[in-house]
């Protein structure tokens, strides 16, 4: 990172020395581990304290995510830290985008008191309980129920309990689901709400069917990773030059599958579309996304303008919370496909959408509904109702976060490529000590223990609202 026109020096950091002086600094590097009888002390640790940051991005200063509705965010996060009695810690984050970030970590300063000062295996004995605990508190609850500010809050923290069992294993959380016994992943969900659609017996035998073949689609993900597709080039702010030029920069890149932001004039959207659809031809894919713009009305009608792009699928068509409204517009506009669920509030929400066939395609988010546990009962909603999953990511840390979930699904539940892709957005990775890496349009597979959620310390000083260098002096040039 830049600042002032040079290189600041990275900060000593602070509680991450683990069991004994000698040990490694960063628990999983590749060239040192713990010894057995540090494992040994890792593997329980106490969490001692949790500290709650709100980072914030000013992304909006070059139409960085940039869309018809959100049409200056600056991607922030409300960001926690499992500090413990042994030096390791867990990271968990709520994406936002500017105003109200305070908010979510006023909720997360509240929901740390059910973590501090317990032993790790407390929470991950039972991860359903622990989750319950910070959903169902009866006065709390009633800001939500689980939705809203206070779901994004329990997300970050579950989330970071995650990151911090993921890396006292010493695994990357996707191996660490996939490792799990079909049991032990049943046992991480909680079926209250959505048993009419998906019981816990059923989902146990779907994951035992489902086993068979796990180590050959492994190889298939280290020999070429996940399929990825592109929002970068097509964000609503962009010139039609700025989009032609990322077009012909991500074709070079290997990508396949391209997104563009629509929703405004009817005339600029096809203009734009066309613009695309030229520069990366007829037989890669194009999808749009509307971020909610439209009645239901009007985007069947804008949709079936839109057609004649043959867009791969139109996501968030009109209200997040209109599933019946959704269900009219993909039964009116098909064969264009509908996409949505990044914005759906929890499990339930997705249990009705594909209850009623309202979506086609199901974008689950890795910190919208209340963290791993709940994405993994949508995971298996989606499999039984034979719904590809495409995950939502971009913004701060979501592709660090939703490559692990993208990689255990086909890995245990969907066990299909099929019409699958997981969103890459090409910013603000660097700011991640583990970041996301996209190879020919596919992420390749996290190797470094835990969720990848860990933010450069020097990005914590220089971001941090309102007092960080970034944000309290004109004079930093910032890098995004």
């Amino acid at each position: 990172m830049i600042l002032n026109g040079r290189r600041r020096g990275t900060p000593k950091r602070t509680g991450r020395l683990l069991a004994s002086p000698s040990s490694c600094q960063r628990l999983g590097a590749a060239s040192c581990k713990p010894s057995k009888g540090e494992w040994i002390r890792l593997s329980d640790p106490k969490i001692t304290n949790v500290r709650v940051l709100d980072v914030r991005f000013p992304t909006s200063r070059h139409q960085i995510g940039s869309d018809a509705v959100n049409t200056d965010p600056d991607y922030s996060a409300a960001y926690c830290i499992l500090e413990t009695d042994v030096g390791i810690e867990g990271y968990g984050l709520a994406f936002t985008l500017g105003h109200g970030t305070e908010l979510c970590v006023l909720a997360l300063e509240y929901l740390a008191q059910f973590v501090q000062g317990r032993k790790l295996s407390s929470v991950t004995d039972d991860t359903v309980a622990f989750s319950k605990q910070l959903t169902e508190d009866s006065q709390f609850r009633w800001l939500g129920p689980e939705k809203g500010v206070i779901h994004l809050a329990a997300a970050a923290l579950i989330n970071a309990v995650w990151d911090l069992y993921a890396r006292t294993e010493g695994k990357p959380l996707w191996r660490l689901l996939a490792d799990f016994e079909p049991e032990q992943i049943v046992r991480s969900i909680d079926f209250k709400y959505i048993d009419d659609a998906i019981t816990r017996d059923e989902a146990l035998e779907l994951l035992r069917r489902r086993t068979a073949s796990q180590a050959e689609r492994l190889e298939r993900l280290e020999q070429h990773g996940y399929p990825a597709y592109t929002t970068s080039a097509g964000w609503f702010g962009f010139t039609d030059d700025k989009i032609r030029r990322l077009c012909r920069e991500a074709l070079s890149q290997g990508w396949t599958h391209f997104k563009l932001k629509v929703g405004g004039n009817p005339t600029d959207d096809l203009r734009r579309g066309q613009l695309i659809r030229e520069e990366i031809g007829p037989h890669k894919k194009l999808m749009m996304d509307a971020n909610q713009k439209w009645g239901v009305i009007e985007a069947i009608q804008r949709t079936k303008e839109l057609a004649e792009l043959d867009p791969w699928w139109m996501e968030e068509p009109t209200s997040p919370d209109d599933i019946l409204g959704h269900a009219r517009i993909r039964r009116e506009v098909s064969p264009v496909r509908i996409a949505t669920g990044e914005h759906c509030h929890n499990r339930v929400m997705f249990k009705q959408f594909m209850q009623a066939g309202a979506l086609d395609v199901c974008q689950i988010d890795s910190c919208r509904v209340a963290g791993v546990n709940e994405n993994l009962a949508v995971l298996l909603m989606a499999a039984k109702f034979d719904i590809p999953v495409c995950p939502h990511a971009g913004g701060v840390g979501l592709c660090e976060c939703v490559q692990h979930l993208a990689i255990f699904d086909y890995l245990r539940v969907s066990t299909s490529l099929e019409d699958r892709v997981a969103e890459f957005v090409d910013h603000l990775h660097e700011h991640f000590v583990d970041p996301a890496r996209i190879v020919n349009g596919h992420y390749l597979l996290p190797e470094n223990p835990g969720y990848s959620t860990e933010i450069r310390s020097e990005t914590l000083l220089a971001y941090q609202y309102p007092n960080g260098p970034v944000w309290s002096d004109p004079r930093v040039s910032v890098v995004t």
